[in-house]
């Protein structure tokens, strides 16, 4: 038996154990791959409707929510949709980024129905304790950590099944970094372009270079049919391992703002940005030119392949990595 089949019986076994746990009391998150011929409880247009569930799917605009009988329904997300926690200041709550919404977290949804059948959401509300446990499952490094959930009483078994799977995923491709495992745990998004910026020593400033290149990238997105972008910080090997790390966001958030502010990119349309210190590097430190090439933000386009087949004349079509 290969790795892969290995992983795919841990990950067949994983989802015995979670369909056995009771949605009524469980931080759910759903294991299966998004799958093309699912069916949704239609929403009326005009209809408003208010109720709790669990986010057990996720694209760019929607998301699918299945509630205590097990109804599935597919949410749809503007840039009015407001995504906060519960409580806090005058029981406003902490505003989060829509792209937070992860598997298993557990949320109250407020909207009214389009004339697709979906709910456009005016409201997303949750608690900050089902973000932290949803948070923790979604470490972007395996399927399988998309498939955890928050049972009581079975965490601890849930916990080291994952462990497993992650530990036979890696022995399969041991250099696959966090984001992509993120990306390719959909399996429906091809890498359409990438690029890497450059950066001066010790900075996060965008060069005029860095902003014509970025340029060219949002043109490319914008044509894109159900893209996302990813994008992450790097640096080179000079300096503190904490100071590299907060240099690396800082470089990676350059990037987004640019991308956003100067081109209007929906912030929907970003998977968070990630920095990674000095922990990647793709030319060798001990010399100044392979410096340069690290202190870097790598950017990519991930087109979905489902969206794509609907659409005549889409992009070229290109394998992402594992």
């Amino acid at each position: 038996m290969n790795l892969k089949t290995c992983f795919s019986c841990v990950l067949c076994g994983l989802l015995l154990s979670l369909a056995a746990a009771s949605t009524s009391s469980a931080q759910v998150a759903n294991s299966q791959v998004p799958n093309p011929t699912a069916t949704y409880r239609s929403v009326p247009s005009g209809a408003k409707l208010k109720f709790q569930g669990v986010v057990i799917d996720r694209s760019a605009d929607t998301f699918t929510i299945r509630d205590r009988t097990r109804t599935d329904y597919q949410v749809r997300l503007t840039d009015n949709t407001s995504v906060r926690a519960n409580g806090g200041f005058l029981k406003s709550g902490k505003k989060y980024p829509v792209t937070d919404l992860v598997r298993g977290l557990i949320v109250e949804v407020e909207g009214v129905g389009d004339s697709q059948g979906e709910l456009v959401a005016d409201k997303i509300r949750f608690r900050e304790s089902d973000m932290r446990a949803a948070t923790t499952t979604d470490v972007r490094v395996t399927p399988v950590e998309e498939n955890q959930k928050k049972v009581a009483g079975q965490i601890d078994e849930l916990y080291s099944i994952a462990q497993e799977a992650r530990q036979q995923v890696a022995a399969v491709n041991e250099r696959v970094t966090a984001v992509d495992n993120r990306v390719s745990a959909l399996d429906d998004y091809d890498v359409e372009e990438s690029i890497a910026v450059t950066f001066a020593l010790n900075s996060a400033v965008l060069s005029p270079e860095a902003r014509q290149q970025l340029d060219a990238f949002a043109t490319k997105a914008l044509a894109t049919s159900g893209y996302m972008i990813e994008i992450s910080g790097h640096t080179d090997s000079t300096g503190s391992v904490a100071r590299n790390m907060r240099l690396s966001r800082d470089r990676a958030e350059s990037v987004v703002e640019y991308l956003t502010v100067t081109h209007k990119i929906p912030a929907r349309r970003f998977i968070t940005p990630m920095g990674y210190g000095k922990s990647d590097a793709v030319a060798d430190n001990s010399t100044a030119a392979g410096r340069a090439q690290n202190r870097r933000v790598e950017v990519k386009i991930l087109a979905n392949r489902g969206l794509r087949g609907n659409t005549s004349g889409s992009a070229k079509t290109n394998t992402a990595r594992p």
